[in-house]
């Protein structure tokens, strides 16, 4: 399956994408803002993850996000904890690609992905974590619609300092009505 925006595409993950996903999962300044944990992985670590974690979930929809243009992926977005009874999901965004920062991918990319999670999957709900220092995502997520449902407080040590994570929301008819 295949999104596309102005400028991103969304295709589906593939164990091929283990590769370019190992570099930014082992880059720490992009998993600064996105990963609780800050741990290294040997290659074999990651394609295990991409494969039986990634891929392998049922309840679970990954895209790599390619720049059209170039045809370079520059990050990755999925739905997570797909729950199709209660029509909700979480979902999950990296710009793994960090010249790619700032320009508007992140944006695109989820507004494809909300478009596919309401409009084809008729989901009622997604929802997503934040860390509360990532003052941009949080920005970007009101942007698109998303609404503050509260905090994990002092849930992540980063830095020397205790952080909060964020739980933020959107409604199927609040995204529809946004557009």
């Amino acid at each position: 399956m295949l999104f596309e925006s102005a400028r991103v595409r969304l295709r589906k993950m593939t164990p091929d994408d283990a590769a370019v996903y190992h570099t930014w999962r082992n880059d720490l300044a992009v998993m600064q803002s996105t990963s609780p944990t800050l741990d290294l992985f040997t290659f074999e670590e990651t394609a295990s993850f991409v494969n039986q974690v990634i891929l392998g979930s049922p309840s679970g929809k990954s895209y790599i996000i390619v720049d059209k243009e170039s045809g370079k992926p520059v990050g990755i977005t999925s739905l997570i904890n797909l729950d199709y009874k209660n029509r909700n999901a979480e979902c999950i965004i990296d710009i793994g690609e960090k010249e790619c920062w700032g320009k508007g991918y992140g944006r695109e990319a989820l507004q494809l992905l909300l478009d596919y999670a309401f409009l084809e999957l008729n989901l009622h709900r997604v929802s997503l974590r934040v860390f509360s220092f990532n003052e941009k995502a949080i920005r970007l997520y009101e942007r698109l619609g998303f609404k503050d449902e509260g905090r994990s407080r002092q849930s992540l040590y980063r830095d020397g300092r205790w952080h909060d994570i964020c739980h933020m929301g959107i409604l199927q008819e609040e995204y529809v009505t946004s557009k």
